[in-house]
C-alpha cells in the first residue's frame, strides 16, 4: 500500500482562534475566493509563506487595509541573474540533495514554502515588495487576550534569519555557476536589500474595534492520518519513515516534504521518489 499524503492534509489553525471575537470572520485558504467575498474592512493575514504573501498582495491591490503576521519564512527572489530562481535550484543540483545527506532532516522537512508565486510578470513577493504597497507587518501571532491579538516582538531576528538563508543559497548558485557551462550567459551575481524593519511594530491589535473584519489563516497544513490504524505515527501524528519506507511491511508513502530529495517537496519531485519506492517494494515482494 502506498499512502499519497497530499490527500490527507488539512489546514492548521492555532487553538486560540476560538478566543477571537465573533464579529471577526475567520477562514482558511481553502475557503478564500477573492477580496469581493470578504466583509468590508481590514484583513489580518496570518502566515508569510507562499499563500500568505500572495493573498496579502491581492487584498492590498483591491484597496483593503492589510496586516500580515510574520513568523519563520523562506525568502527567495522570483528571478536571479536573469533566470527563474527555480532554474537555479534545479540546474545547480540543490534539489538533488538526498535526504540522507541533510544534517537536520527534521527541520528541513518542516520548513515553510518559499515566498514564490507564478505570475506572467514573474513578480517577487517578498516582504519588502508588500510593505512598498502599504501592507503592515507584525510579528508572529502568539495569543489572544481580552479580545486583543498579541504578537511577538522578534521581527528583526526573523528577518535576519530569512535574509541570511537566502544569501547562502545565492552563494551556492554563484559558486556552481563559475564552472558550469549551463550558466553561461547568465547575468552577473547580484544581491538584494535586507528585509526592511518597520519603524514601529504593533505588539497588540484590538480585534473588537472593527479595524479588522476578517482573519485569513495562511498557517499551512498538517497531515491527518486518523484513518490509518497502523502503529507508524509519532507523538504528533506524523508518519515515521525512512525515505517513504514505513516500519510496516508493504506500507509506503509518497508526496511528503524532502521524502528522498529536496525536490520531493514539490510536485515534480514525485517521479524519482516513486521510482525508488517501487524498486524497494519490488525487492520486498521478491
Amino acid at each position: 500500500m502506498v499512502i499519497a499524503s497530499g490527500a490527507c492534509n488539512r489546514p492548521t489553525v492555532p487553538p486560540f482562534h476560538d478566543a477571537v471575537p465573533d464579529s471577526v470572520e475567520q477562514l482558511t485558504p481553502f475557503d478564500y475566493r477573492g477580496p469581493a467575498t470578504l466583509p468590508d474592512g481590514g484583513v489580518l493575514v496570518v502566515g508569510a509563506s507562499a499563500t500568505g504573501v500572495q493573498v496579502a498582495a491581492e487584498l492590498r491591490r483591491s484597496g483593503r487595509p492589510v496586516t500580515l503576521s510574520v513568523g519563520e519564512h523562506v525568502r527567495l527572489p522570483r528571478m536571479y541573474r536573469g533566470r527563474d530562481v527555480l532554474w537555479w535550484m534545479d540546474a545547480s543540483g540543490v534539489w538533488d540533495q538526498r535526504y540522507d545527506e541533510i544534517d537536520d532532516l527534521t527541520r528541513a522537512r518542516r520548513l515553510p514554502s518559499p515566498q514564490l508565486a507564478g505570475t506572467p510578470e514573474r513578480t517577487t513577493f517578498d516582504l519588502n515588495a508588500l510593505t512598498a504597497t502599504g501592507v503592515e507587518l507584525v510579528g508572529r501571532w502568539a495569543a489572544v487576550r481580552d479580545g486583543h491579538a498579541l504578537f511577538s516582538g522578534g521581527l528583526r531576528n526573523v528577518f535576519s534569519l530569512a535574509d541570511l538563508k537566502m544569501e547562502r543559497l545565492l552563494d551556492t548558485f554563484d559558486t556552481w555557476a563559475q564552472t558550469a557551462p549551463d550558466a553561461a550567459g547568465a547575468d552577473p551575481p547580484e544581491r538584494f536589500p535586507p528585509t526592511r524593519l518597520p519603524e514601529s511594530t504593533r505588539l497588540r491589535l484590538d480585534l473588537r474595534t472593527g479595524e479588522i473584519r476578517t482573519i485569513l489563516w495562511a498557517t499551512g497544513f498538517r497531515p491527518d492520518y486518523g484513518w490509518l490504524d497502523v502503529p507508524v505515527l509519532d507523538a504528533k501524528g506524523r508518519l515515521i519513515h525512512d525515505g517513504g519506507v514505513l516500519d510496516s511491511p508493504g506500507l509506503y508513502a509518497l508526496g511528503l516534504p524532502v521524502l528522498r530529495r529536496r525536490r520531493s517537496t514539490f510536485i515534480h519531485g514525485i517521479e524519482d521518489d516513486a521510482r525508488e519506492v517501487i524498486d524497494h517494494l519490488a525487492c520486498h515482494l521478491g
